[in-house]
């Protein structure tokens, strides 16, 4: 419920601020008084876009900001979806800048009309004559009898497995249309795995083979580069090691002389180490060394298999052809295990598809059980507010498709004469029964399931002093439920609110403002004993308003 409005420098409100009861609230005021402005401030907080006309001084900006009680709205989970600060006492603020900019918040956070709009719909409900749209909306009428019948808990349930069932569909979808092209790749993908497969791919394979080619291909050069070596090393002779062993003869015959002659000793001794041991090394070579034309041919084959694969996959190394031949296995693997795959998602389905249609059909059962009793419901209603002979037509089928509350596919018919064709609700009601019939449906919902606080415009526009009266008995009785507030021009109604405000125009410094006044009970008495004869109150006029006030 909406606990408190403050409007400053909007249309012709200077500054306004006002505190808001429960229950049944009434607003008079002439016409022209800005009742209009009164419900334009507020339309901008519940998310309409703003109008830099709207601002009454354009030097200044306008801020209109309400406070809001939401205990028992269940808004928590609508907050956390947003990313706001929940608040029982929520505050809504709205700020249209000179420059036309517009600002909203919630509870100070900054928040996008969208955000504002959402939490809007869930505090208040604007209904005039003319806004009668949501009457023919098929979710709004679902949201009728499934209120009657008690479908809260149910519906929940459906959604929260209708939301698994299509995410399930959705991962079969995916399934499929990868398995239509996978099996158009399948064939190529297992050609190219079975050449990678059979290459025998070793990681690092390729600096080794191009060693063994060279040392295969060349084998008489170094043979003869080898033999030549080991004679200049090792001939008895006039060998490299034989003239080392005679010079580390000749230094060791000095080296106890001086440090410098043994350290030189020690440096010829460590080359002629080195050195043996590299002719030991060149004696294996050449022993090891022999000429393979057939392991030639085979090292050969496998490096042109190799370039041959590096052209093919634009690669350069056996590692990335290591990489490609994994990712290879892996979709042939999946295309293979495809079926199986699809058939456990197609059996989930299957039982997620039955949990759906057994709600749905719980869902349909407790509607068929509630259509009698809301039709019977609003009939006596719309008898009371002068539409005696309205008659409901209301039928469910259980339809094929799951849909966002269930398989039924709902017709909602009317007439409001004896005898007359049931047709569809906007073209068998005039503006002025559907705005009844909104009332009557209003109240319905009003004692099944917590309610916006709703304001009606004028809805009673044009109908007489019974039907009125009759009217404003419906809101008094909605308001034990919820927060009602009516804009009114007949006393009848005015008579039945806990609280009364009046909107009034005053010239303040040559300058005409609207304002809003809380009326205690005497200026109550003269207020509707000027609805009832005008300015000049006469004395019946007054002792019918203190009739009605009683």
């Amino acid at each position: 419920m909406i606990t408190s409005l403050s409007i400053k420098n909007y249309a012709l409100i200077d500054s306004l601020q006002v505190q808001f009861n429960q229950g049944f609230s009434i607003i008079t005021g002439e016409t022209g008084a800005g009742k209009s402005i009164l419900l334009g401030g507020l339309s901008l907080i519940l998310g309409k876009r703003a109008d830099l006309s709207s601002i009454k001084d354009a030097s200044k900006k306008c801020i209109i900001e309400a406070v809001f009680d939401v205990t028992n709205y269940h808004l928590k989970s609508l907050f956390d979806a947003n990313d706001l600060d929940y608040e029982p006492q929520t505050i809504v603020r709205r700020e249209i800048l000179p420059s036309g900019k517009s600002r909203a918040f919630i509870n100070d956070s900054p928040v996008n009309l969208s955000t504002l709009q959402l939490l809007g719909e869930q505090l208040i409900d604007i209904h005039s004559q003319h806004e009668t749209l949501q009457l023919v909306d098929d979710s709004f009428q679902f949201e009728i009898i499934d209120a009657l019948a008690k479908n809260n808990d149910l519906l929940n349930n459906y959604t929260s497995h209708l939301k698994q069932y299509k995410l399930a569909q959705k991962e079969l979808d995916v399934l499929l249309k990868f398995k239509a092209e996978a099996i158009k790749e399948y064939d190529y993908n297992t050609f190219l795995l079975k050449e990678l497969t059979e290459a025998n791919l070793v990681d690092g394979e390729l600096v080794s083979l191009e060693e063994e080619f060279e040392t295969l291909n060349n084998i008489e050069e170094i043979r003869e580069s080898l033999s030549h070596s080991t004679q200049l090393v090792g001939e008895e002779e006039i060998g490299i090691l034989s003239l080392l062993t005679q010079l580390k003869s000749n230094f060791k015959k000095i080296s106890a002389y001086a440090n410098t002659y043994q350290s030189l000793f020690e440096r010829i001794d460590s080359s002629f180490i080195e050195l043996d041991d590299v002719f030991a090394e060149m004696e294996k070579l050449q022993e090891q060394l022999d000429a393979d034309p057939e392991r030639l041919e085979k090292v050969n084959s496998k490096l042109l298999l190799l370039n041959n694969l590096f052209k093919k996959h634009l690669v350069s190394s056996v590692s990335e052809l290591i990489l490609i031949r994994e990712s290879l296995s892996e979709k042939v693997s999946e295309t293979e295990n495809l079926d199986d795959r699809i058939q456990k998602k197609e059996k989930e389905l299957k039982v997620k598809n039955d949990v759906l249609n057994k709600l749905s059909k719980e869902l349909h059962d407790n509607r068929i059980k509630a259509i009698p009793e809301l039709a019977t419901q609003l009939e006596d209603l719309l008898k009371d507010l002068g539409m005696p002979n309205a008659k409901f037509q209301v039928s469910l089928k259980f339809g094929e498709a799951f849909y966002s509350n269930g398989k039924d596919v709902l017709s909602f018919l009317f007439t409001a004469n004896k005898g007359g064709q049931f047709n569809e609700l906007k073209k068998a009601a005039s503006g002025g029964e559907l705005s009844r019939i909104m009332l009557a449906i209003k109240s319905i919902l009003s004692k099944y399931k917590q309610l916006p606080t709703i304001m009606f415009d004028e809805i009673d526009s044009g109908v007489s002093g019974e039907i009125s009266n009759k009217m404003g008995q419906i809101m008094l009785q909605m308001s034990q439920y919820m927060q009602v507030f009516a804009i009114t021009h007949i006393p009848q109604i005015a008579a039945k609110g806990h609280t009364h405000f009046k909107v009034f125009k005053e010239d303040v410094d040559n300058i005409t403002l609207t304002n809003l006044k809380k009326l205690n009970h005497d200026e109550r008495l003269v207020e509707i004993a000027q609805m009832l004869g005008g300015i000049e109150i006469s004395s019946s006029a007054m002792a019918h308003a203190k009739q009605l006030l009683n």
